[in-house]
């Protein structure tokens, strides 16, 4: 080292910086969860990646600089979408964190990501390191990267064939000429009602959160000269209180009318200031004496960026596919969160801090939002995809933007197997295809889409179950629930008559009850809408039991009915059993937007553990939706029925068979067990009622035709299961044995086996 440093000491004249010549099969820049999952799906495929973030620790807007929880479809379960959890990669992180930081803690979400990348010996990781541009061969051919590391005084030239923009501002698309847009289009351009005018502003701005923490004595707090001294300029400031912090101050924001790229510093410093002349106002002010013992925790140093640069791709995403819940052929990726425009005056805006577009349903993201125009060899992955500002509003956020980074790596991964660029796959149908399949393999959702591959053992198998519920009843063994604005069952039947039905109900005086059955506009939608039948009956005063009440009506096509109990004062039984595939939901207003583009339809959505408890009831005759041949159907979460298999609730020894006429050499095993696909699972802040989900059983295992164990599992909590068999069997039976459930009927999505 002396030696080292002395020959570094007598070079006084061209010194330059040590540079390290770096080479991969894939390159991505942006360490947010959508450049994280790029890079990781990539390795995981087989690839060497090398990611450049130019942060300390991973996972861009949900790290712990800036604490934002990652959410997507789920909406905070807030809107009409059901089991629409992002699966996939950002699906197996959310399941690991809420078992190992139920407490939401932003450092334990770091030290996970982190973790996830040091396992993979195909990823090498540059942290702190931020790309200054790149060289090309061509007109949009991208031959190496330049970034720099100012931990420890290096410049990288990195080299690959393919190369991911994740980077959140687009540096490396717009530095390799991609077009780009920025700002909201004029409404003609997309013929979007929702496009914003002038006044509310075409850029959404960059917010700042903070902390707090009971000490237990008195704390003083002198703010900054910087600070905000004056609060009333706020216009919302008497929402301020000691007890709202982190993500949920997302509206302390700024910079809507300043450059999002080249003003960010400027936009920090504002921040900064109104953070803390908040947090001034708070202690100093006198009007919330509960905060004596309060102090200032911690405060973002980054600020956490939503809108930027847009690339254009070869499909742009607009307010009418987001809207009509487009399933396009080539999707690679879904989103549900509402369309969110935020005004661009943000914290001192005199409107609302955000505004809201809802959709009945999830829609789908083709792959051409993730290739730029004009481009050979990058893709571009998270806010910076090609979307109108409007469409934007919805794709933007952390659970939706993972999705497209993990199909990207998958993606490099087929075009490098089969020397082929991805704007040439994206042509091919059938390596469209392909991509899905891959993608649907590792726990990715492709909605409208079912893996069924010839080479999965289990399709020319047939599935047998020691018992399967056949939803005769839901016990009476819960809570009373009021109906509050209504209350209602989905039930999944199939064409046909509907069961009658049971349940019992009390009130403390006579009055009446609404009853209906209704349906979604679409089969695997769950907006409640379309009037079936209903009925009107009388209450007396005190607890009683209705039915069988029969249902003059008809299921038109298999799909989940929504059996909707409306009444003033009225409570109705609960049951404690949770089941896969079953939710009760509760009416909690509307939403009105039919005057740009929307509708105006009911919000429904299912209280969150530990409530939520299903409606008590009977049903004659009972339906019989969990059979175990589901579990070869190729789809992994409830769509228009629960798509599972389910064991009776009695059952002492759950188990799953399934049998071939002649013996099989298997190998591999895939399984997708119930991780609870409707929870928001939210990273950081919430405290969750579970650490690990219900229906996702704690000690299972494999045996073959003989009975003897192939694997056993204890503890497990990911839904997405891959066993590979330390030797081959040869079996004509592969059966599941479920040992100890979490105390939800056992149930499973999918079997597959491979040989």
């Amino acid at each position: 080292m002396a030696n080292r440093l002395e020959q570094q000491a007598a070079a006084a004249e061209g010194r330059s910086l040590q540079l390290q010549e770096v080479k991969g099969d894939l390159c991505v820049v942006g360490g947010g969860l959508a450049g994280f999952c790029a890079a990781l799906a990539a390795a995981r495929e087989g690839l060497q990646v090398i990611l450049v973030h130019d942060r300390p620790v991973l996972g861009g807007n949900s790290s712990s600089e800036v604490r934002l929880w990652v959410l997507g479809a789920t909406s905070h379960m807030i809107s009409n979408n059901r089991w629409a959890r992002e699966g996939g990669l950002v699906g197996e992180l959310l399941e690991e964190n809420m078992w190992r930081n139920p407490e939401g803690n932003p450092l334990l979400w770091d030290l996970l990501l982190l973790e996830k990348a040091r396992e993979e010996r195909k990823l090498s990781l540059l942290l702190n390191t931020a790309c200054l541009g790149c060289e090309l061969k061509g007109a949009g051919d991208i031959g190496r990267v330049i970034a720099h590391c100012s931990q420890n005084e290096t410049r990288y030239h990195i080299e690959a064939p393919l190369f991911v923009d994740s980077s959140g501002d687009g540096v490396l698309a717009f530095a390799a000429g991609a077009p780009f847009r920025m700002g909201a289009e004029d409404a003609q351009e997309f013929q979007e009602a929702f496009a914003p005018d002038e006044e509310f502003g075409g850029l959404l701005g960059q917010s700042i959160y903070f902390y707090s923490k009971d000490v237990g004595t008195p704390v003083p707090f002198v703010a900054p000269d910087f600070a905000l001294q004056d609060i009333t300029e706020i216009p919302r400031w008497r929402r301020f209180n000691a007890k709202t912090q982190g993500c949920s101050l997302w509206w302390i924001e700024y910079g809507g009318r300043l450059d999002p790229v080249h003003d960010t510093e400027e936009v920090k410093w504002e921040l900064w200031k109104v953070a803390y002349g908040v947090w001034h106002h708070i202690k100093n002010s006198g009007m919330f004496p509960e905060a004596e013992n309060l102090t200032l925790e911690w405060v973002g140093m980054v600020p956490g960026k939503r809108e930027s640069r847009r690339f254009e791709g070869l499909q742009t995403l607009v307010q009418s596919d987001v809207m009509g819940r487009t399933l396009f052929d080539n999707a690679v990726a879904h989103g549900g969160w509402s369309i969110d425009l935020h005004p661009a005056d943000g914290v001192y805006a005199e409107r609302e801090g955000s505004h809201h577009l809802y959709a009945k349903g999830i829609y789908s993201i083709p792959l051409g939002c993730y290739l730029p125009k004009q481009m050979e060899n990058l893709m571009v992955a998270g806010r910076i995809i090609s979307a109108s500002h409007v469409a934007f509003g919805s794709t933007r956020v952390m659970g939706t933007c993972a999705l497209g980074g993990e199909a990207l790596g998958v993606l490099a991964a087929i075009a490098t197997e089969q020397g082929r660029l991805p704007k040439d796959l994206y042509e091919d149908a059938d390596a469209v295809r392909c991509l899905q399949e891959r993608l649907m393999r590792i726990g990715h959702w492709v909605p409208g889409q079912a893996l069924q591959q010839a080479e999965d053992l289990i399709q020319s198998a047939r599935c047998f179950a020691s018992s399967e519920f056949d939803l005769a009843e839901l016990p009476a063994d819960g809570p009373w629930v009021e109906l509050g604005e209504g209350y209602a069952q989905m039930l999944p039947l199939m064409p046909g008559a509907i069961p009658a039905f049971s349940l019992e109900l009390r009130c403390a005086e006579a009055t009446e009850l609404q009853i209906s059955i209704r349906l979604a506009e679409r089969a695997d939608e769950y907006t409640p809408e379309e009037l079936l039948w209903e009925r009107t009956l009388s209450l007396s005063s005190d607890e009683q039991k209705l039915g069988p009440i029969p249902v003059e009506a008809e299921m038109p096509h298999a799909a989940y009915a929504f059996l909707v109990l409306q009444g003033e004062g009225v409570e109705l039984r609960g049951s404690n059993l949770r089941c896969t595939g079953l939710l009760s939901l509760r009416k909690k207003g509307m939403f009105c937007s039919a005057d740009v583009g929307g509708y105006d339809i009911e919000n429904w959505m299912p209280p969150r553990r530990p409530l939520g408890h299903l409606v008590a009831l009977q049903l004659d005759p009972a339906p019989e939706p969990f059979a175990a041949s589901q579990v070869a159907n190729g789809l992994q979460r409830p769509t228009s029925g629960p798509n599972a298999w389910v064991a009776d609730p009695a059952d002492p020894a759950p188990r799953l068979r399934a049998v071939w006429s002649e013996p099989q050499q298997i190998s591999r095993v895939e399984l997708q067990f119930d991780a609870d696909w409707d929870h928001a699972m939210e990273s950081v802040q919430y405290r969750h009622a579970d650490r690990a989900m219900p229906y996702r059983p704690s000690i299972w295992h494999l045996e073959d035709d003989q009975g003897r164990e192939l694997y056993r599992e204890e503890g497990g909590v990911c839904s997405r299961v891959v066993v590979e068999l330390a030797e081959a069997v040869l079996s004509r039976e592969l059966h599941l044995v479920f040992d100890e459930t979490r105390g939800a009927p056992a149930s499973l999505f999918c079997l597959r086996a491979y040989a």
